[in-house]
C-alpha cells in the first residue's frame, strides 16, 4: 500500500488568509513605518496562493 507524504514545511496560506495578514500589517504599524520586508514576504505568499487558486479551479 502506497502512503502519501506530507510537506516537510508548513503549509502555505490561502490567498484569503494571506490577504488578511497583509490588511492586519497595515492596520497595526507602528509611528508610520513601513515594515518591507514584511509585506513583501505576505505579497509574494498571496501571489502563490492565488496563483494556486486560479490552477485550480482550471
Amino acid at each position: 500500500m502506497y502512503e502519501s507524504l506530507n510537506p516537510a514545511g508548513p503549509a502555505r496560506p490561502s490567498a484569503a488568509e494571506a490577504n488578511e495578514a497583509i490588511r492586519h500589517l497595515v492596520e497595526t504599524r507602528v509611528d508610520g513605518e513601513w515594515p518591507s520586508e514584511a509585506y513583501e514576504f505576505l505579497l509574494a505568499e498571496w501571489a502563490a496562493a492565488s496563483r494556486a487558486e486560479v490552477a485550480a479551479a482550471q
